[in-house]
């Protein structure tokens, strides 16, 4: 019987890689109306986002019950202290903040920690994007983050260092997210009606990821330590790479071409060539700049819709282990698993909205993309009514029921479904050619200030009611939607498409 090893050799023998191999038999295959290459990069995101999330469960709950709590503890951290100093100096100095925040609590201090890095995390697919575009093409840059993310978790085991580990998660998420994403639109020419449905498809990948992670790391973090949950999440991203690795020649270097272009002669096996990922560089034309202005506005107005939907693993999941009763008949179960329920739905909930919104497209009634984000940003603020129920009726010397967050994950996940899945499908149809990896970076700088902007909202968590800070991010919420709807005919006319 052959070992590995040998098989190896006959392989390299015979000039083939394995990842070779796997292009040769399923190159231009489709599944369930889809290229092959769709589910590799399905795949890889699940494993990446398995690793994110997994640690973002236990962040928060990392900080505020265990790293901060001991004075100690926290100032053996490697530049604790200075990054403590600069976050209560910067509060002091605000007028209206600075009489809240002159002096920050562990929760305050945790959720400004969290905010800087799910930020940081999205400002840096802005760079890893450029790196794509100009330097290193979208292939080396997935490998380069998934390595850098993976010892990023295995740098969280160890508590001294805590922010290198999160500075190296920050790298490896900037150059990995921008160039997953925008391989998935390249994998359908321009015009191509199953791009909208693609990323539905691929947004379900992310997301069992995202169920798994929390079960998983949660219970490990629960049964045996911290530290074997961070290092768990950080075997999901090596998975991740070996499947990316395996699947590397199914997925395209540039956009897939159309019809017209096939007839003119390019070759379809070119885009799969390290040669045509190269870069064009031309000038830009006056209807490219209106639809980079047009992405930039929209941009500006997601970021409120994300400010608000990260409170979730924030504030929300402060509530799920402070004021949720998690005890079912002889298990505790741990409160990390809170962090499963907005995935979890996802996966229930996108292919039965992919169907509606087909349903929908055949009688000419579906929303445009922009109408659905706007109808995500209201479902969003509408959640929260639970949550101001919640805070009535549950007193704070008691835990509540799990179906107050049920009930308010339930409808944030359905306008997370109608906002971001649409929004990434935006990029790639209305970005300019030869800035689309930029623009996709851009996209996700816009997720960074919102996440940012979620670690300033989630210090009034102990300062207003609960019930005021719930209603403070419904009005955002629903504010939000109502502008989405009155900037879609002005922006469409503007570049001459309708969005």
């Amino acid at each position: 019987m052959k070992t590995a090893a040998v098989a190896a050799e006959a392989n390299e023998a015979s000039g083939f890689s394995l990842p070779d191999l796997v292009a040769a038999k399923l190159r231009g295959r489709e599944f369930l109306g889809h290229p092959v290459g769709l589910y590799v990069l399905f795949l890889t995101e699940m494993w990446e986002r398995f690793s994110y999330y997994g640690m973002i469960a236990l962040l928060v709950l990392y900080m505020n019950d265990y790293l901060l709590t001991n004075a100690t503890r926290a100032h053996q951290v490697f530049g604790y202290d200075t990054l403590a100093h600069l976050i209560t100096v910067f509060f002091s100095a605000l007028p209206f903040f600075g009489a809240h925040f002159s002096k920050l609590s562990v929760q305050q201090m945790s959720s400004q920690i969290y905010g800087l890095y799910t930020c940081f995390v999205y400002v840096t697919p802005f760079f890893g994007g450029l790196l794509a575009d100009k330097l290193w093409g979208q292939h080396k840059c997935v490998y380069l983050g998934g390595i850098l993310m993976a010892i990023g978790h295995f740098l969280m085991a160890f508590e001294r260092c805590f922010l290198f580990a999160l500075l190296f998660l920050v790298l490896g998420c900037g150059a990995i997210k921008p160039n997953i994403s925008t391989q998935v639109g390249n994998l359908y020419p321009k015009g191509d009606g199953r791009r909208d449905r693609a990323f539905t498809i691929f947004y379900m990948g992310i997301n069992i990821g995202a169920v798994l992670a929390p079960f998983i790391c949660g219970t490990l973090r629960h049964v045996v330590g911290w530290r074997y949950g961070f290092a768990s999440a950080g075997v999901g991203m090596l998975l991740g790479l070996v499947v990316y690795y395996l699947g590397s020649g199914l997925v395209p270097r540039q956009p897939a071409k159309t019809k017209a272009d096939l007839e003119k002669g390019i070759d379809r096996e070119i885009q799969n060539s390290a040669a045509f990922e190269r870069p064009v560089k031309r000038p830009l034309t006056s209807l490219e700049w209106r639809q980079i202005w047009a992405l930039v506005i929209l941009c500006a107005f997601n970021i409120a819709f994300w400010a608000v939907y990260m409170q979730q693993s924030n504030t929300l999941m402060l509530w799920s282990a402070q004021r949720t009763n998690w005890h079912f008949w002889f298990f505790n179960i741990p409160p990390e698993w809170y962090a499963s329920f907005n995935p979890a739905f996802i996966i229930m909930f996108a292919p039965l909205l992919d169907i509606y919104w087909g349903w929908q497209s055949k009688r000419g009634k579906e929303p445009s993309t922009v109408y659905k984000m706007g109808i995500g940003c209201l479902l969003l603020g509408l959640s929260y009514f639970i949550m101001m129920a919640a805070a009535q009726f549950v007193p704070a010397s008691e835990r509540g029921s799990v179906m107050w967050l049920t009930g308010t994950t339930v409808i944030f996940t359905l306008g997370e479904l109608y906002l971001s899945p649409t929004g990434l499908s935006l990029v790639t149809k209305v970005a300019p050619g030869p800035l689309l990896n930029t623009m996709m970076g851009c996209w996700f700088f816009s997720y960074a200030v919102g996440d940012w902007v979620s670690g300033d909202l989630g210090m009034f968590y102990n300062v207003m009611t609960k019930h005021h800070f719930f209603q403070l991010l419904a009005g955002i919420g629903i504010v939000t939607g109502f502008i989405f709807f009155l900037l879609k005919r002005p922006l469409s006319r503007s570049i001459g498409a309708d969005i």
